[in-house]
C-alpha cells in the first residue's frame, strides 16, 4: 500500500475550495471535502489510476478526477505519493504545475 503526503500547497487548495463552497452551504463544502478525500484513498491500493501528466526526475505526475475537480500528484514509487494541489477543472492547470 502506497504512503500518502500532502504538500503544503495541496492543503491550501484545499481550504481555498472549502471556505469558496461553504459561504452558501457549509454542509456542502464538508461534503466535497470528504470526497476528495475518499477519492485519494484509492491511490493506496492503486497508484497509478489517475491519467499521466508528464513524467519528471522525481517520478510521474498524474491526475486523478473527482466531480469538477482534478487531483494533481507525484507518484515517486508505488508506495510513495505527494499531493501536489486540487483543481478546479476550468482552471489552467499547467499554470500552477510547472
Amino acid at each position: 500500500m502506497a504512503e500518502i503526503r500532502w504538500t503544503e500547497e495541496a492543503h491550501r487548495w484545499l481550504r481555498d475550495i472549502h471556505d469558496y463552497i461553504a459561504e452558501d452551504n457549509r454542509e456542502a463544502a464538508q461534503n466535497v471535502l470528504s470526497g476528495i478525500y475518499e477519492k485519494v484513498q484509492l491511490l493506496r491500493r492503486f497508484p497509478e489510476i489517475g491519467h499521466k501528466y508528464r513524467t519528471e526526475t522525481d517520478g510521474e505526475i498524474r491526475i486523478l478526477l473527482y466531480g469538477h475537480y482534478r487531483i494533481a500528484y507525484l507518484l515517486r514509487s508505488s508506495t510513495s505519493i505527494d499531493i501536489l494541489g486540487v483543481f478546479h477543472g476550468a482552471l489552467d492547470i499547467s499554470r500552477y504545475l510547472p
